[in-house]
């Protein structure tokens, strides 16, 4: 969206209007109609997508330790805004690539959220398989960070870690995980199975 453009954005109504743009994020509002035929106005805040990537290399997650100008001592999985693309597969290798050096050829989306909240916030969880590092890290000014690996077990432990920088609604992802072996090994099949 160009600064001209008040074009409201996806999950919005047509008829919303943006009345605020920050670096990050947007206000829109528009007139709603009620019940009792009033009208009122109704408002929601979106920001552009993130994406997070679940990255395999063998039978290991890739992990960060970063820091950033705001936030010390983090636990994340590679990712961040995806502000340069709408394709968030895209967005997805290119963060991948940046913060880790990683490549990979077998991609899949595991789960999506955030669209229909007050904030709109859509975070894009995908799966990298077999990754493959070709290149070092090429960090932005404001990351400091360190990857290494974990085992599955490990990984899935991170939902007990209150340095684990991730949504809540992935911490319950993990824990329903963790607490039902099925799931658990659907999820491992899922993140180590090469794509047919």
């Amino acid at each position: 969206m160009t600064d001209q453009d008040n074009t409201p954005r996806p999950g919005l109504p047509p008829n919303a209007r943006l009345v605020f743009k920050g670096v990050i994020f947007e206000v829109w509002q528009w007139d709603q109609k009620m019940f009792d035929g009033t009208t009122e106005v109704f408002e929601r805040i979106w920001r552009c997508p993130t994406v997070e990537i679940i990255a395999a290399v063998g039978d290991r997650i890739i992990i960060e330790d970063q820091e950033q100008p705001d936030r010390k001592d983090i636990i994340s999985l590679p990712g961040g805004r995806a502000d340069r693309s709408e394709d968030l597969l895209e967005e997805a290798k290119r963060e991948l690539l940046e913060e880790t050096g990683y490549e990979s050829a077998d991609w899949d989306l595991l789960l999506t959220h955030g669209k229909n909240n007050k904030v709109i916030h859509e975070v894009c969880y995908f799966i990298a398989r077999d990754c493959k590092k070709v290149k070092e890290p090429e960090l932005d000014s404001g990351e400091k960070i360190e990857t290494s690996s974990i085992t599955f077990e490990e990984f899935l432990a991170l939902s007990d870690d209150p340095h684990f920088w991730t949504s809540p609604e992935f911490i319950v992802y993990l824990l329903m995980a963790k607490s039902d072996p099925k799931k658990a090994e659907e999820l491992r099949e899922r993140i180590f199975s090469r794509k047919a």
